[in-house]
């Protein structure tokens, strides 16, 4: 197959560039590298560019007969996206619809997006499967939403088929040890964690610690990013084969919440068999900070047969972390 992976520069993209090149896919890469960077992509041929720019995008059409898009290029930071939320709509909606009616002009059909449990909202209930309400609090979970409500019109009207795939808490890095995560500002917890261990920074804030869980910490479930690259390489697989058409969503996790707390204990065992240890400190509750946030990812497993490799909180880290000493290491 050939697939246009855009936003294929930055953390979710490059680790499932690589995947489908080693799964002999061409893959062509579209970015801005407002997020991403060049040293990311590793595999296929990158283009540097916007989705705003569709004469761009209509040259890239013309010359490569694509057989599927995956879509990883979104704004995405919450909190950002209550004080700029022009630029969420902007980018995250007007832009995609650029795409998509370059894909539809093309005859193009089969897309895959990239979507966010932030498009529930508060949760009502836990695990969250797709039946879960859905009542964004930001205007990054609204722009998601709007995106996956236009799929399905656009399956109606056009004939896309899609799949959106809405996931927790991306994590880890690539086994190989080959890319990993690269953020600025960094703003995931076992990063951040692990860059406290690692001296990047002073110390590590839990925030709030009375909530209503066994230990007083939130809950998140965190999905290993090359688990959750081989959900969107069965999505793709699943609607290029036929048979399954339309616009369809499923939610990704392991199914399993670690605490904040938990996460820590992790970090410090792993870190200590290199000598490194970290700086804890507590601070006050973050507004709109849900104390469990957990997938039922039931269908996803059902339907595209899928199943996590890397669902061991400890691996998880342990891959995060060696390419934490990397990234550490390239910088001192």
């Amino acid at each position: 197959m050939k697939v246009l992976v855009v936003g294929g520069a930055g953390y979710i993209g490059s680790h499932m560039v690589k995947m489908l090149a080693n799964s002999g896919h061409e893959v062509i890469v579209l970015d801005n590298l407002s997020t991403g960077f060049r040293d990311s992509v590793k595999y296929g041929k990158l283009v540097i560019g916007d989705l705003a720019d569709i004469h761009l995008l209509e040259n890239l059409f013309i010359e490569h007969q694509f057989d599927g898009v995956m879509h990883f290029a979104a704004n995405s930071l919450v909190g950002e996206s209550m004080t700029l939320p022009a630029k969420y709509y902007r980018n995250n909606v007007a832009n995609t619809l650029n795409l998509l009616d370059v894909m539809v002009r093309h005859d193009v059909k089969h897309f895959i997006f990239s979507s966010t449990a932030a498009t529930f909202g508060e949760p009502e209930y836990s695990p969250i499967d797709e039946k879960h309400p859905q009542n964004p609090i930001n205007p990054y979970g609204s722009s998601k939403l709007m995106v996956e409500r236009v799929l399905k019109d656009y399956a109606d009207a056009y004939g896309l088929n899609s799949v959106c795939l809405r996931y927790f808490n991306a994590c880890g890095a690539d086994p190989e040890g080959e890319i990993g995560e690269l953020h600025d500002p960094e703003t995931h917890l076992i990063p951040l964690i692990l860059q406290a261990a690692s001296g990047r920074r002073k110390s590590i804030t839990v925030f709030g610690r009375d909530y209503a869980t066994e230990d007083g910490t939130c809950i998140r479930d965190y999905i290993h990013i090359n688990d959750l690259c081989s959900a969107h390489a069965l999505a793709l697989d699943l609607i290029l084969s036929g048979k399954q058409s339309g616009a369809l969503a499923y939610n990704l996790g392991n199914g399993t919440g670690f605490s904040v707390q938990q996460v820590i204990d992790a970090v410090i065992k792993v870190v200590a068999e290199d000598g490194y240890s970290l700086k804890v400190e507590d601070g006050e509750r973050r507004p709109g900070d849900p104390a469990v946030l957990v997938a039922d990812a039931t269908q996803a497993k059902a339907v595209l047969n899928w199943q996590p490799k890397f669902a061991d909180l400890e691996t998880i880290i342990r891959h995060a972390w060696s390419w934490e000493k990397k990234v550490f290491n390239r910088k001192t």
